[in-house]
């Protein structure tokens, strides 16, 4: 005998990997942050501007102190003052016109700021454009009267975002899940070194099936969604790759950390920013109806 117990000690219980518990804090606030979209998307006015104007403010926070010099205060008062007041008019008299010339005023003004603050110009007006025209896309494509009208459904333009954001979703979870096991050649090195072609292809997919499974419990044809989950999952892929690209630019590896497992506001709305343009100049413009293809 050797003296020792011929039981073998349990073994200690490896801890969760970081991936994991990353991924534990992604689904929990994820889950979370849906709900408060979809619940607030089919509200009463003026909930989901209110909304929209909230996350406009805490995006525009993100982006001024990414862009600017040290100081970045003032661009986000006018940036965030100049998002509301077209909210505001657009909830007054729903003219899209008149809120794209207030975002023209707020930009200029928000350009002369910053140029006499020797501030990085550019880039803080751009700010007033990155999060003025989805804010209004979003109000505009739920309040869209000729949809709700073709379709005989008040609420028409509720389901149409909550498609939206579920493809973005999709997206977003099929690209970091199967870039994450697949790996495989990157997709833009230069402006993502994380970002692979697995992850893009397997966003896609994801989209496409996610959103050919809500057309079809819609009543429409899940081919004409699954090719729209496809178009817009590609938009969401550019919209993620851009700001990948001003993080990278300005030195930054995230743009903020207020949404556990996320990031920042931007870390997370980055995709959703341009998919919401996208889909309402194809709304607005092209007289898609991105739930059952054109309308009259």
């Amino acid at each position: 005998m050797t003296g020792q117990s011929d039981i073998a000690a349990p073994k200690p219980k490896s801890a969760p990997s970081k991936f994991s518990r990353e991924w534990n804090l992604r689904v929990v606030f994820g889950v979370l942050l849906a709900t408060a979209i979809i619940s607030v998307i089919f509200a009463d006015k003026p909930y989901l501007e209110i909304g929209a104007g909230a996350f406009a403010v805490l995006a525009a926070r993100e982006w001024h102190r990414m862009v600017g010099k040290g100081r970045f205060l003032a661009e986000v008062i006018l940036t965030t003052a100049t998002v509301w007041i077209a909210l505001a008019m657009f909830l007054i008299s729903p003219s899209l016109s008149i809120s794209a010339l207030i975002l023209s005023l707020g930009t200029l003004v928000v350009l002369i700021t910053a140029l006499l603050r020797k501030n990085n110009p550019i880039w803080h007006a751009a700010g007033v454009i990155y999060f003025g025209l989805p804010a209004l896309s979003i109000i505009a494509l739920r309040d869209f009267a000729p949809l709700a009208v073709a379709t005989h459904d008040a609420r028409y333009g509720a389901w149409v975002l909550v498609g939206l954001f579920l493809i973005v979703w999709a997206t977003d979870t099929g690209a970091l899940l199967f870039g994450r096991f697949l790996g495989g050649p990157k997709l833009a090195p230069v402006l993502s070194p994380n970002k692979t072609w697995s992850g893009a292809l397997g966003g896609m997919a994801a989209a496409a099936v996610v959103e050919a499974i809500f057309i079809l419990i819609m009543g429409g044809n899940p081919l004409y969604g699954a090719i729209f989950g496809v178009g817009v999952a590609v938009v969401a892929h550019f919209g993620d790759l851009f700001e990948s690209w001003v993080k990278r630019r300005f030195h930054v590896k995230d743009s903020g950390s207020m949404i556990p497992g996320h990031g920042g506001v931007l870390d997370r709305i980055d995709s959703t920013l341009a998919t919401l343009v996208a889909v309402a100049v194809l709304v607005l413009v092209l007289k898609l109806d991105p739930l059952f293809g054109a309308y009259s």
